[in-house]
């Protein structure tokens, strides 16, 4: 239950800077009647320009931060004063009390909880958190406040308002309000499920696109793989071909012909020379043979010799002198002839020795270093196929890499769980909005009659002889014997007792449905054109719902007859220019 308790007003339209106050914890009818001193006061009749909608408009700007009728907020502070406007509010709700200052001049507004400031407003204007605080605690918005705790002339009627105005008021009441504000919450749930599943998919499709790059990669590296396997392969057949090629010739063979032939060029070539020189010895025996015989006839004929120049026979000196000469010559032949002899008996040796040799050995390669370069070919060729056959694969490491580590998953497990749960928020949106959804059709069928019902009861105890009804759609339908009625059709006097039996009908239907609410005004709808029937009626239940249901009702009115009709009032005197309120309540007797 809220239970407004008290009221603080100060520099607040009539009421100027000594602070006024009102009490509202009663539980009791209490008229609030005005009384102008600066227009001759309650012997001349005036009750008008007191103030007395001042307390309503106060009520409801320190709730909402606006007044009950449509005055600017700068038009509310007191065009005297001009400035510090001031309006205290205490209200109690579920055991904790609260407190609400809200004022202009400069600008206040701060919040309490059991004397605790809730939120601090460091601009000291008007804080929207703040107000959304307020009204989350009240339950109520401003619009229900002017149909259900403030009644006032100047707010435009339910039935004269338009069907769609209607409409929203209505629903605010039956609680439909409340699927709008969860659908309107679902609806940006499910906004925020598709900016998930968006931002999920925007990932996966990054996943996706990093992947394909990736891959891109990885395709180009087997295809270079493949290209590198095609060439490996290409390398050691071309190693394999040249190796069989190098492998018809017996190089083993072809060295050892090599061997030989370096032997026997080595015996030919030393036959050769020995051939060469005998060659040489034979002719020079044959000289030295020749000098040998000729020294030996040369002595032999030295006895008989003569001079070749007079033919006499030689001086024995002479023939000393040849003889010796000529028995050195033989003597130097005849070791000539030794020295040839013997080197050509060595050279017949030596021949012999060597002996006949064969044919010369045949080869393919010309030397043998060639052949040797044959073989280190065929072994070099040999470890390269090897090698070849073990070459790692460089692109086969990188491949498996990128495809186990730089290849992401992607797990579209979130994507349809989000989409999923999507889907079940919309259903539940459908459910929520939709105009022929059971869950809005059981609410209204369940309120809706409840509605009627009170309606009915609160009209004929207001004496109002006319049927009002709220039909399923939600539209109003007035009747008199059977016969369809606008709202304007009907008297003043029937349409303000229309006004509050539909008021309290609403009353009770948001007291059944939310919560109660100790208070209610009601300003001059008693007062306009209602007959004397019609006022004893609305007394009648105005009491009842005091008395039994604990209700502090305030009936704000120009009839001074109903003074003897209520349980208090509360004097609201106007004197040079400023309202105050008369020492709080006053018990009639």
């Amino acid at each position: 239950m809220i239970k407004i308790k008290d009221l603080t007003v100060k520099n607040f339209m009539s009421v100027g800077n000594q602070t006024q106050a009102v009490d509202f914890d009663h539980e009791q009818l209490t008229l609030v009647l005005g009384e102008n001193l600066d227009q001759g006061g309650d012997d001349s009749g005036s009750r008008n320009g007191t103030g007395k909608t001042t307390i309503i408009n106060a009520l409801s700007y320190a709730l909402y931060g606006n007044a009950l009728t449509n005055i600017k907020k700068n038009n509310l502070i007191n065009k005297t004063n001009s400035k510090g406007m001031l309006v205290t509010l205490t209200f109690e709700k579920d055991n904790n009390e609260y407190r609400i200052e809200r004022g202009r001049s400069p600008n206040i507004f701060k919040f309490y909880m059991n004397d605790q400031e809730k939120l601090v407003d460091e601009s000291q204007g008007d804080s929207r958190q703040t107000q959304d605080d307020v009204n989350t605690l009240l339950g109520m918005s401003h619009d229900m406040f002017k149909h259900v705790v403030a009644l006032n002339t100047y707010t435009e009627p339910f039935l004269s308002m338009r069907v769609n105005d209607q409409r929203q008021i209505i629903e605010q009441l039956l609680g439909i309000t409340i699927l709008s504000e969860k659908a309107d919450a679902l609806k940006e749930q499910v906004r925020q499920t598709k900016d998930a599943i968006t931002e999920e998919t925007l990932k996966i499709n990054a996943i996706q696109t990093a992947n394909e790059k990736i891959e891109g990669s990885i395709e180009g590296l087997k295809r270079t793989q493949r290209a590198w396997i095609a060439k490996n392969k290409q390398d050691q057949d071309s190693l394999a071909s040249a190796i069989e090629e190098l492998e018809k010739l017996d190089i083993e063979a072809e060295l050892e012909s090599h061997e030989k032939l370096a032997n026997w060029t080595e015996h030919n070539n030393a036959i050769l020379a020995l051939k060469k020189e005998l060659s040489t010895l034979e002719p020079a025996l044959q000289r030295a043979d020749k000098s040998v015989t000729k020294a030996e006839k040369d002595i032999a004929d030295l006895e008989d010799a003569t001079c070749y120049t007079c033919g006499q026979e030689l001086h024995a000196d002479k023939k000393a002198e040849i003889a010796e000469r000529k028995g050195k010559e033989l003597a130097d032949a005849l070791v000539y002839q030794t020295e040839v002899a013997g080197k050509l008996t060595d050279v017949m040796k030596a021949l012999e020795e060597i002996g006949d040799i064969n044919g010369k050995p045949t080869t393919f390669y010309d030397s043998a270093k060639e052949a040797y370069e044959h073989r280190s070919n065929v072994d070099n060729l040999k470890k390269a196929l090897e090698d070849k056959k073990v070459e790692t694969d460089p692109y086969a490491a990188q491949i498996t890499e990128l495809n186990e580590s730089a290849i992401q998953q992607i797990d579209w497990n979130s994507v349809n769980e989000l989409t999923s749960y999507k889907e079940h928020q919309e259903f539940l949106l459908k459910l929520l909005t939709n105009k022929d959804s059971f869950i809005r059709k059981k609410i209204i069928d369940q309120n809706l009659a409840y509605l009627n019902n009170r309606l009915t009861y609160y009209l004929d105890k207001l004496g109002l002889p006319h049927q009002v009804l709220f039909q399923n759609d939600l539209n109003v339908e007035i009747t008199q014997l059977g016969q369809d009625l606008d709202f304007d059709n009907l008297s003043r006097g029937e349409r303000n007792r229309l006004i509050l039996g539909l008021s309290f009908a609403f009353r009770d239907v948001w007291e059944s449905l939310y919560q109660n609410i100790n208070l209610l005004f009601i300003d001059e709808l008693i007062d306009s054109g209602m007959d004397t029937a019609g006022v004893e009626n609305s007394l009648s239940v105005l009491k009842k719902m005091a008395r039994e249901r604990s209700k502090n009702i305030y009936l704000i009115s120009h009839k001074d007859e109903l003074i003897g009709r209520v349980n208090h009032v509360l004097r609201v005197v106007k004197e040079n220019g400023f309202t105050s309120y008369a020492n709080d309540l006053e018990v009639v007797e």
